[in-house]
């Protein structure tokens, strides 16, 4: 009977490899596309047609005109900035809020949890929203995109929800050890919460790095423009002729296909690399997140 079950087993796998096989090569092939389009010469992509499995005559001339791109490289600058003070800002309001909504004894928790998850239905709309950012000053600042968006309704609610399940006892000894709340956030909830905190740095990087909607709306300075907003530009309005300077008009047309390429991948590969580096936390710290309420 085991011999049987183990190799129905087996069988039943079959089927189910093939799938994810199919359902992976479905997923990947279009950034492998897109970097085998990136690293092709311009006359043999823009004639060719079909799939691509290697590079129609290796090329680097995309990326040397990205990276001549003063824009990019702003771009890369101003993202950086907003990736990083922008994710400490996330990471050090939700973790205050997600304490505060996660201990049992603070005076109308339920009421205040209840208004938080109201806003993730309901909001004032873009306009009053612009008007707020305006009035306080932010306006045509790498801030407009960082402080008006310290707290993600929906990851507070999974950090909240993460420090829960911490054992209310190794809050109680601490506090008979003389530890105020900010000692026992610092040096016990978070230190138990690293899964959660991981997941939460991914969240809100991602986030950040393929914010361009709102800087589009508060951000008119191009010096401040983040890489996305400049990405947009390159590939929506089609401005790639400030790369392609002392080609001729037959040429622009082609060599302009390649850089777009490259500049989807110049802006893709470094949020990639990261993910590699927390993926070992990512599903134990959403289920940890999502598994009490």
């Amino acid at each position: 009977m085991k011999k049987n079950a183990l190799l129905s087993d087996k069988m039943l796998d079959v089927p189910i490899y093939a799938i994810l096989s199919v359902m992976m090569i479905i997923t990947v092939y279009p950034l492998l596309y897109v970097a085998l389009a990136s690293f092709s010469d311009a006359s043999q992509l823009v004639g060719h047609k079909g799939l691509i499995y290697k590079p129609l005559g290796f090329s680097l001339e995309a990326y040397k005109s990205v990276f001549s791109n003063p824009g990019i490289i702003t771009g890369y600058k101003n993202t950086l900035f907003i990736l990083v003070f922008g994710v400490t800002v996330n990471l050090v309001m939700t973790s205050l809020g997600a304490y505060v909504l996660s201990r049992r004894n603070v005076m109308w928790n339920k009421a205040f949890m209840f208004i938080i998850v109201l806003t993730m239905f309901f909001n004032g709309g873009l306009i009053p929203f612009y008007l707020i950012v305006k009035g306080v000053g932010l306006t045509n600042s790498l801030w407009s995109t960082i402080l008006p968006f310290s707290i993600s309704t929906f990851n507070l609610i999974i950090m909240r929800t993460s420090f829960m399940a911490i054992p209310e006892s190794l809050e109680e000894s601490a506090k008979i050890d003389g530890a105020n709340h900010f000692i026992i956030l610092l040096r016990i909830i978070l230190p138990l919460s690293m899964p959660v905190i991981a997941v939460m740095i991914l969240y809100y990087a991602v986030e950040k790095w393929n914010g361009w909607f709102y800087a589009s709306v508060f951000i008119k300075d191009r010096n401040l423009f983040p890489l996305q907003l400049t990405l947009r530009e390159i590939l929506i309005a089609n401005s790639t002729d400030s790369m392609m300077e002392g080609a001729n008009a037959g040429d622009r047309f082609q060599i302009g296909e390649t850089i777009k390429y490259a500049t989807i991948m110049v802006a893709s590969v470094p949020i990639l690399v990261l993910y590699p580096f927390v993926q070992k936390y990512f599903v134990k710290g959403v289920m940890v997140g999502a598994l009490k309420g």
